[in-house]
């Protein structure tokens, strides 16, 4: 009986300490001001998005979650792995990862967005043979957005010698079966010498939709990875992508529903990226494209911008501009709200593209 007793009392202790970690569905991360050992909330934040991702993955429950990143450098020295396996998230209550204040709150500027920068070995991935790879933020579980961050590349030569690609992929998903991930307002940043930014945004499974973000200097911006089957309900609009030394989109995986609307795209070495088999074609609305190399290629991969592609594949509406030649005009005063985004009233700038909803 005492036996017993004692059995009851610790699951309720390990029920309450779940239950605790994420009181009233929320956590709090400071960099500077937190400690892990805090109760997350508040007035006691977590010190790292580590502690965060642990809390979530061990606790046991439903309903929606809301991590609040504090602005501050979030230097990741390990991947961070969203997978809970006894928190049930839905549409509705999600998993939230976000900046404390947002793009459209008054009182924003570019200083109060989360910092996120690698610098952990580039051993995520088993058996690489070009030279090793590193996972950020990694989502393994449907219903999440991820919102107003500003992420960089890591600080490392990405082709040392031939043969070789260091990559870094800030935000990533590779379940098959997975749905729901939304990116929005969040600035990609790299610099291909400084702090190549591989691929920010790599996503298996379905529903995938990335809008109102910048990748500025990066070498890909989105990639739609594998999938069980097409990948239906993804989306990519309101995005500003610029100066790219690889390809604005890889459409690997998806379905023909898929909606790409209000981008812009400028100074890209290639545009467009099919699946090897070129199976599935593409509608595209009131977008623009300007300055690039390659319009559209097929097959691929972190080496490679694969060959040439039917153009055809790509169905371009009426209101989308495409111009292998030209430029956009693009805030470079830092104390602008508008910085690295088009110039207001400039080419581009009517279509919404950047990080404002």
């Amino acid at each position: 009986m005492k036996r017993l007793f004692t059995t009851l009392l610790l699951l309720q202790l390990i029920a309450f300490q779940g239950f605790a970690q994420l009181e009233n569905g929320l956590l709090y991360v400071n960099p500077e001001l937190g400690k892990d050992s805090n109760s997350g909330q508040q007035d006691q934040p977590l010190r790292s998005l580590f502690e965060a991702a642990r809390r979530i993955n061990t606790s046991e429950g439903e309903g929606a979650v809301t991590v609040f990143l504090s602005e501050g450098m979030y230097a990741l020295d390990t991947t961070v792995r969203f997978e809970p396996t006894k928190w049930k998230f839905t549409r509705e209550n999600r998993l939230t990862i976000r900046a404390e204040i947002l793009p459209d709150d008054p009182n924003w500027d570019q200083g109060k967005m989360p910092v996120l920068i690698s610098t952990m070995p580039f051993k995520n991935i088993p058996d690489d043979r070009l030279g090793g790879a590193s996972n950020g933020i990694q989502i393994e579980t449907s219903h999440v957005t991820i919102q107003g961050l500003r992420v960089l590349g890591s600080p490392v030569h990405e082709r040392p010698k031939e043969g070789l690609v260091i990559r870094n992929y800030p935000i990533i998903r590779e379940g098959r079966d997975l749905d729901d991930l939304r990116v929005t307002q969040c600035l990609f940043l790299g610099d291909i010498h400084a702090a190549p930014n591989h691929l920010p945004v790599l996503a298996s499974g379905q529903g995938v939709v990335v809008d109102h973000c910048v990748f500025y200097g990066v070498k890909d911006a989105v990639v739609f990875w594998f999938s069980d089957r097409p990948s239906e309900n993804s989306a990519m609009h309101h995005n500003l992508i610029v100066n790219i030394y690889g390809a604005a989109v890889w459409t690997w995986s998806l379905a023909e529903d898929f909606k790409f609307y209000n981008n812009v795209v400028a100074d890209a070495e290639a545009f467009w990226i099919l699946n090897k088999d070129e199976k599935s074609s593409f509608n595209l609305e009131n977008s623009l494209v300007v300055g690039y190399n390659q319009l559209v290629n097929k097959g691929g991969g972190p080496a490679g911008l694969g060959e040439p592609a039917d153009p055809a594949k790509l169905k371009f509406a009426e209101n989308v501009i495409i111009q292998k030649e030209g430029s956009l005009k693009i805030v470079t005063d830092p104390t602008s709200k508008h910085y690295m985004h088009i110039a207001p009233g400039t080419l581009g700038s009517e279509l919404g593209a950047g990080l404002f909803y």
